[in-house]
């Protein structure tokens, strides 16, 4: 099935902001990759500035859709730890790529204010569900040696991104798997 021009605007412009970051692109590299003339780019986004906002907007709502899909499905905290790892760890592409919310955390000053208010519910949402994983696994006993759940989350979400990172300079995806073995020592499933 074909996809709309929007759609393979939007698609190209993340494999492209996630690869070389969102200032390492134009509309005139989208517009070879989709096929279009440059200038047809501004009818769907009249500016780079409305684009990183579509942008976000769609990963958001598609993280959104995947955590619910999560909490419909009853698991334990330790899997759901696992299936949030595991989403991180597919986002860095064999170390070629980093996850949208941490290429646009590390272009902000050249974003607008709607994309840095999208990154914060973003960020918000993860922790919120890597707290209830914490919370399920702490109950459910699938976690081992969760004292706080808050706390837990909020040193495992930079963990998460500081190990994308990582992958990512050096185009090692074993550099995140080292960096998430402690934590995934403590998953009993």
């Amino acid at each position: 099935m074909a996809i709309d021009t929007k759609t393979a605007l939007l698609d190209s412009a993340e494999r492209a902001a996630r690869t070389l970051g969102f200032d390492g692109f134009s509309y005139a590299d989208l517009a070879e990759d989709v096929g279009i003339r440059k200038a047809s780019i501004h009818h769907h986004f009249p500016s780079k500035a409305n684009l990183s906002v579509a942008l976000m907007q769609r990963y958001l709502a598609k993280f959104e859709a995947v955590r619910a899909e999560f909490d419909a499905n009853p698991r334990t905290g330790g899997a759901h730890l696992d299936a949030i790892i595991g989403n991180y760890r597919a986002g860095i592409n064999g170390g070629k790529s980093l996850c949208l919310c941490v290429t646009f955390t590390t272009s902000r000053d050249s974003l607008p204010p709607e994309v840095a208010d999208l990154i914060r519910r973003f960020r918000i949402m993860m922790m919120d569900w890597l707290e209830a994983a914490f919370r399920t696994g702490q109950g459910d006993g699938s976690i081992t040696g969760v004292l706080d759940p808050a706390i837990e989350a909020a040193a495992t979400l930079p963990l998460l991104e500081g190990a994308q990172l990582a992958a990512r300079t050096q185009e090692d995806p074993v550099l995140f798997d080292k960096a998430m073995q402690l934590l995934k020592q403590r998953i009993k499933n």
